[in-house]
């Protein structure tokens, strides 16, 4: 099958299925955002993660206070590199094979010379990090217009945006390596949401003082950087879409 009708085929199929989660959320004040149709919901899913991040964000404090910055950056460059299989998925899915080589030469670099992700060699020479999920590559294959959506723990996002992350979660190496050890299993895949929290940090007293409406900017934030990344930082201008 040619790859342009890979896609086709595979929008025909999945978008359908995506865009008919949480049809019975009640939109409210969609004229205020044509973007955001569930905005009762999500600012109500909004206010459950503040609720939550009581308990995270001291989590995540004690994490960067107790972990050294060094131990802390090379933790981050080795969760980085298991993410290089999600990588190169959606690079193949998308059609893009000359990025999905480089993210192959990645992990056999880092995964070798790096030891197992924790230095990232690849891009000292040359090999850049792709950050590409399957929301992406449903944005690529045509299904770029999409509600948005927040979720206590996981964030802002879509309904694209939410089938794509548990597309994503089952290319984990993480869930089919260490299956038989639940325990190991679990802290491993909950470490990586501590550590992103981690780095977020320093970036809550910038929305803290930025934002009148807190949930109004994050949104806004998100959905422009999601459009940046679909489009590999090259997003086309208002007027030609």
């Amino acid at each position: 099958m040619r790859c342009g009708t890979m896609r086709v085929a595979a929008a025909r199929v999945l978008a359908p299925l995506v865009a008919t989660a949480l049809l019975a959320a009640a939109p409210a004040r969609a004229q205020d955002n044509p973007k955001d149709p569930f905005e009762g919901f999500n600012r109500t899913m909004f206010a459950v993660n503040e609720g939550l991040d009581v308990v995270i964000k001291p989590v995540a404090r004690t994490y960067d206070a107790v972990m050294p910055l060094p131990a802390e950056a090379v933790g981050g460059k080795f969760f980085n590199n298991i993410l290089d299989v999600r990588n190169l998925l959606n690079n193949t899915l998308q059609c893009k094979f000359a990025d999905a080589a480089s993210d192959i030469g990645r992990m056999l670099i880092n995964s070798t010379i790096g030891i197992f992700g924790l230095f990232d060699v690849a891009s000292e020479i040359g090999l850049e990090r792709h950050d590409e999920d399957f929301g992406q590559t449903l944005a690529v294959w045509g299904y770029r217009d999409s509600a948005f959506l927040f979720w206590p723990l996981i964030g802002p996002s879509t309904v694209r945006d939410t089938g794509g992350w548990i597309v994503d979660a089952y290319t984990d190496p993480t869930w089919w390596t260490i299956n038989k050890t639940p325990a190991t299993r679990n802290s491993l895949v909950a470490l990586p949401y501590v550590d992103i929290r981690a780095s977020l940090l320093p970036a809550d007293k910038v929305v803290g003082e930025a934002a009148l409406d807190k949930y109004a900017y994050i949104r806004d934030g998100f959905l422009q950087r999601r459009v940046n990344l679909i489009y590999d930082g090259r997003p086309p201008r208002l007027d030609d879409e």
